[in-house]
């Protein structure tokens, strides 16, 4: 997300100064990649580039594609085989043993439903949205290829859109509109993207429908908000956590009793809650993309924050310190009546942090930090080196609408 809000930031400034720009997304892979499906870099007319759809090999040449799709102002599928000795020119002969699906489009910044518009929200939303992209693999010019929809996660309860509404002239195509919704559905269900082909669709053309029958895809992003970390502590061993979660694109928010430590000259970069643990007002917090970590060197504080956080559902609680000290806190909290769930149990690191040997306080951040983005990635946090296959864990699910 982190990137999303500086391709963001990039497209403001370019607006400003009158500069036409284009989005360039990664909508679909087959084999390997360095990027996942919803990779995206903004590219302006004078030739800035913000953000990457591959780790450098690709940028050069969809650049070219870019300006193309500036000056001409219309959408352009263009398609990458990694091994193809014919890109060698373009740098791009990788070995990756995969193709890879990047749609260009123009950005109009008078429209409010531009694909920047639909990821602005979706970055300032606290629970997941959808985003639908809709192309042609083989590039048919009579499909309006684009970032065409944007759904909150209230979609699922109320069967509303933010984006459009129908005279906006971003409506989806009439003869799938009915299968993308249902699709969004188990989006949301399933908590991770759908590549689908439709197959070929008959689209409609002014007032009347012609009969072309064209290959049509979307991809449905699930776009997840940033991690929101909730630190209680505010010593000096906090610094390196919120410089590396700051590194992350994560919010952080600091609890602590002591207004000397917890301040905005020592942390100008995050939200600071001066409170006793009981009287810490968390509400408005905590949500499903929330992380509470507990280091306040202070036994007695830890234990009423641990008390504290146990009252929301949260993912991830880590407790920094021995793991003598977390069995006599469970210990003492259970006998005053408190009594954790395997559910809650699970959720709960203490000692927190990855086996990576650390022993410095900028060590055991970084290690803090990897356990953090690990949940939430619900990934292993093994060398990569023992996975067989791909080493990415990529939640794009692959269907073909009947």
């Amino acid at each position: 997300m982190k990137e999303i809000k500086l391709i963001i930031q990039a497209f403001e400034q370019a607006k400003q100064h009158g500069q036409k720009t284009a989005l360039a997304t990664v909508v679909h892979i087959e084999g390997s990649s360095y990027r996942a499906p919803g990779a995206r870099m903004l590219i302006t007319e004078e030739g800035l580039l913000t953000g990457a759809i591959s780790g450098g090999c690709l940028e050069g040449d969809a650049l070219r594609k870019a300006l193309m799709v500036i000056m001409q102002d219309r959408p352009l599928l263009v398609t990458y085989h990694t091994t193809d000795e014919d890109n060698a020119v373009f740098g791009i002969n990788l070995g990756c043993n995969g193709t890879i699906h990047v749609l260009i489009e123009p950005v109009h910044p008078e429209n409010p439903q531009n694909p920047i518009a639909f990821l602005k929200i979706a970055t300032q939303e606290k629970s997941p949205s959808a985003l639908v992209t809709l192309f042609s693999l083989k590039d048919y010019r009579d499909v309006r290829q684009g970032t065409r929809l944007l759904v909150k996660n209230d979609f699922m309860k109320e069967g509303k859109t933010v984006f459009p509404n129908a005279n906006s002239g971003g409506e989806l195509p009439p003869c799938i509109r009915e299968d993308i919704l249902n699709d969004i559905k188990k989006v949301f269900k399933a908590a991770h993207s759908l590549f689908i082909n439709y197959g070929t669709s008959t689209l409609q053309r002014g007032d009347a429908e012609e009969s072309m029958h064209h290959e049509l895809s979307a991809f449905l992003e699930y776009v997840k908000p940033d991690i929101s970390l909730v630190i209680a502590g505010a010593g000096n061993d906090v610094f390196p956590v919120v410089q590396m979660a700051g590194l992350m694109g994560w919010g952080v928010t600091l609890i602590d009793g002591r207004p000397n430590y917890a301040n905005t000259r020592r942390f100008p970069a995050c939200h600071i809650v001066i409170a006793e643990p009981e009287k810490a007002l968390l509400d408005n917090l905590i949500n499903q993309r929330m992380a509470c970590l507990i280091m306040s060197h202070n036994y007695h504080y830890d234990k009423a924050m641990l008390r504290r956080f146990s009252q929301y559902d949260v993912p991830y609680i880590g407790m920094l310190g021995p793991r003598k000290k977390f069995e006599r806190i469970i210990s003492e909290l259970k006998e005053e009546g408190i009594i954790f769930s395997p559910v809650q149990q699970a959720c709960i690191h203490s000692p927190v942090g990855l086996d990576i040997g650390a022993e410095t306080p900028e060590e055991i951040a970084c290690s803090i930090i990897a356990e953090i983005n690990t949940v939430f990635s619900d990934s292993t946090g093994k060398s990569l080196r023992t996975f067989s296959g791909g080493i990415h864990h990529r939640k794009t699910e692959m269907m073909k609408s009947i």
